[in-house]
């Protein structure tokens, strides 16, 4: 059976048959930097995180207690590990009434400084919103139109909007939270108060969307186009209100 070629990824890359010697020899060279070049900055970044974890923490051990001095041979990763379980047993030690005390005493000292305890309360609001999602913070993928009418962007569905913001904005209609990121860091971008008639879900995952963001749009993630392309009642349930 032919192969699709709007299905295989390479297939752009590949050359006519009619196509000359250079021409053939570029595009094949082309087609290699595709393959080989996600493979090599992946193993790139993950050698120097691990390495630079490393040299952190092993700068805090005391030289007789180096794996270089301990071990003929370097063993890559030790930072890493050290990190790990130095985590794990941090958490083990806070979960049990020991370490809830210690910790509230310590989180009452940072209290008491003016700057020092806005960045400590914000960074760990942040952190204990992003864990308790369990690696779900967005839920769905939205479409609004941003920042003008006809103009349209994508967003990641939060949560719904509670709280003060709420309450206060002049419009009866419940309002969702939404994260408008920026193209090509997604980690900075805008929180939009968004009424939930004006987002439309999306099939993508939060992944997909990620890396369309960062691709400026060249890497678009697989679509089914089925009978449904309005869009009708087929879309998924937005985050559900709740009464003032």
């Amino acid at each position: 059976m032919t192969p699709n070629p709007e299905n295989d990824p390479h297939s752009i890359l590949l050359p006519g048959r009619r196509a000359g010697i250079v021409a053939r020899l570029r595009t094949y060279f082309l087609t290699g930097l595709v393959v080989a070049a996600p493979i090599w900055i992946t193993i790139y970044l993950t050698r120097w995180f691990i390495e630079y974890i490393d040299e952190y923490i092993v700068s805090f051990l005391p030289v007789e207690y180096h794996p270089d001095t301990l071990l003929p041979f370097t063993v890559p990763g030790i930072g890493l590990v050290v990190v790990l379980v130095g985590l794990t047993l941090l958490g083990a030690l806070t979960a049990n009434f020991l370490g809830r005390r210690i910790l509230r005493l310590g989180e009452r000292l940072v209290d008491r400084m003016p700057v020092v305890r806005n960045i400590y309360n914000a960074l760990k609001q942040i952190f204990e919103t992003v864990i308790s999602q369990d690696g779900d913070s967005f839920r769905d993928v939205g479409l609004i139109e941003y920042p003008r009418r006809g103009l349209y962007a994508l967003v990641f569905v939060t949560t719904q909007t509670k709280g003060e913001v709420l309450d206060k904005a002049p419009t009866d209609e419940k309002l969702v939270s939404v994260f408008l990121p920026t193209t090509p860091n997604p980690t900075s971008g805008f929180l939009l108060f968004v009424p939930r008639s004006d987002i439309t879900i999306l099939d993508m995952s939060v992944e997909e969307a990620a890396k369309l963001v960062i691709s400026a749009g060249l890497v678009e993630p697989p679509h089914n186009n089925g009978s449904d392309e309005t869009g009708g009642s087929d879309q998924p349930e937005l985050p559900q209100p709740e009464s003032k």
